[in-house]
């Protein structure tokens, strides 16, 4: 497999709207993240992914997008985009973009035409159906509750939206609709960005007819062509969200040999906290052997023919040290426990804003203080079906996507220093205690567990390259595993428990060094280790 510089980076998540406010306006913006980028840069990452920044109404925080080749009035302009890009250039740091192309606003310029009547150029660039016995033309599901076509009164057809009503599809069919895709992408490219982040791409080769949305059977065939017409003309990073793929899937979309991404973001371990064929709030405790099984087969499965990517978090995905750590008592230690041990494993990790402070969930006690449009759909939706008011907020405390996006804690000042108007969406009260700031003054800090992952990832080929093997002979709580690279051995281990755990692997002897340890470890003896609560470190091995 051709090196490439893409598999020693680390990659930070920004969502804008929540990272830093410039103006006042309870809004983060473009020229919030370009002051920041120093602190960006202290952390060591290499690549920010910015989600949507793009023209777009809002209805889905920036999902639909009205211009791609505009900006939101509330986070700036162009020109404070390029600044960004020229400023992180300049830092080593790239710009990946989220490239949003399964649909498109109802206010982008397209849908408008399209909406005009049956004969209108733009109509093909959407999927319209005539209705069935005066019904939606079949029982396919929006994402976000509810059917996922749309009646339009003036033309007497159902348009198709798997996600809002105001995000109507794209039909990739269309040839033009591919080239109008394409030269978007050329645009950015010419920008010097750093590559793309492609929501929902697995759903672009839909045949809504049939019933089949994810995977379709013309997908590769469009990303191939993606690949060919756009960014396989230049170094940059791709990475597909595909909430389908099994690692056979994955390879088909990473494999070097087949010209299409540079990874995918696969799901499979984040779905182990709800309930079998449910929806995600139907929650259930998550079996650690299920996560060890499944990071383990995402480890070794690839081979190479593909690569992984590596994370806990993302703007939909409630705070790991809510969710699966402790973050009461144990939040520092459980914070740098998930860091630790996703960050020595193979593949390109990726850090969500907050993650490297210990951020953590934000509950809520009415409906009213919810901004996510998944969770207000389906509140109103479960109500509707006989749950009560509890059981629905429980579900969105523990799984709802507005836990991401609270605004990053930068100090103990009013607002967490997010900014000097009303924000967005509230601030977490717990902002006095966790905040950037205390993390840069206290050298035991998560910030700093961060930092020096990231070092050890530039400084040790065997974190990028080396083997990955599961320790399969220990209790449940404990993760451990080994990596190896040309002669060395590393064994990474953590106690996912909140309970002291005894471990015995004589086999492994005594360790040489400790390479990094949430608990200021000095020595680890394998014949008989003690391990503190989210005790977790990693070291070389004789």
């Amino acid at each position: 497999m051709e090196k490439k510089w893409w598999q020693t980076s680390v990659v930070y998540q920004i969502y804008p709207r929540s990272f830093q406010d410039s103006n006042g306006d309870g809004i983060g913006d473009i020229r919030g993240i370009i002051n920041r980028l120093d602190y960006l840069q202290k952390l060591g990452i290499d690549v920010i992914w910015l989600s949507p920044v793009y023209k777009s109404p809002n209805d889905d925080n920036g999902y639909d997008i009205s211009d791609y080749q505009d900006i939101m009035d509330e986070f700036g302009t162009m020109a404070d985009m390029d600044e960004l890009i020229a400023a992180a250039n300049e830092k080593g740091i790239k710009i990946v973009m989220d490239l949003v192309v399964n649909h498109t606003s109802d206010e982008h310029k397209w849908f408008i035409e399209a909406k005009k009547g049956k004969d209108n150029p733009y109509r093909d660039y959407y999927i319209w159906r005539d209705p069935v016995n005066g019904e939606a033309p079949n029982d396919l599901k929006s994402t976000f509750s509810g059917s996922a076509w749309e009646y339009d009164e003036e033309s007497g057809q159902y348009f198709l939206h798997l996600f809002s009503k105001r995000q109507p599809d794209l039909n990739w069919e269309n040839k033009k609709v591919r080239e109008e895709v394409w030269k978007m992408m050329n645009y950015w490219l010419d920008k010097g960005i750093g590559g793309f982040r492609m929501d929902v791409i697995d759903l672009v080769g839909k045949q809504p007819d049939i019933g089949i949305t994810g995977n379709g059977p013309k997908l590769h065939d469009y990303i191939r062509e993606m690949n060919e017409k756009s960014f396989g003309n230049y170094d940059v990073l791709t990475v597909g969200e595909t909430w389908g793929a099994t690692p056979e899937i994955a390879k088909l979309y990473s494999n070097p040999a087949r010209k299409e991404l540079s990874m995918v973001f696969q799901f499979e371990h984040i779905g182990l906290d709800k309930q079998e064929g449910k929806q995600k709030w139907d929650l259930k405790p998550l079996e650690i052997n299920q996560l060890k099984t499944i990071l383990a087969k995402w480890q070794t499965s690839l081979g190479n023919e593909g690569w992984n990517s590596l994370f806990w978090n993302n703007h939909d995905l409630p705070r790991i040290v809510s969710r699966w750590g402790n973050d009461k008592e144990y939040r520092v230690e459980s914070a740098k426990m998930f860091a630790i041990l996703l960050h020595l494993m193979k593949g390109t990790p990726y850090i969500y804003q907050g993650e490297e402070i210990g951020m953590t969930n934000c509950p809520i006690t009415d409906i009213s203080q919810v901004n996510d449009i998944e969770s207000i759909n389906m509140y109103h939706e479960r109500l509707a079906k006989g749950y009560t008011k509890e059981e629905i907020l429980h579900s969105i405390n523990v799984k709802g996507r507005d836990n991401a996006r609270t605004p990053l804690q930068w100090d103990d000042t009013e607002n967490g220093g997010f900014t000097t108007g009303t924000p967005w969406l509230h601030v977490n009260p717990n902002y006095t205690e966790i905040n950037v700031k205390n993390n840069l003054e206290d050298p035991n800090s998560v910030f700093y567990c961060y930092q020096s992952l990231i070092q050890l990832r530039k400084d040790n080929p065997i974190i990028v390259w080396g083997d990955f093997e599961l320790i399969e002979d220990t209790e449940e709580e404990i993760f451990a595993y080994t990596r190896k690279f040309e002669g060395e051995t590393w064994i990474v281990i953590a106690n996912f428990s909140a309970q002291e755990r005894s471990l015995n692997m004589p086999v492994f002897g005594e360790s040489e060094d400790i390479i990094i340890s949430n608990y200021h470890r000095q020595h680890a003896d394998f014949s008989k280790l003690q391990l503190k609560p989210y005790e977790t470190f990693a070291v070389r091995v004789h």
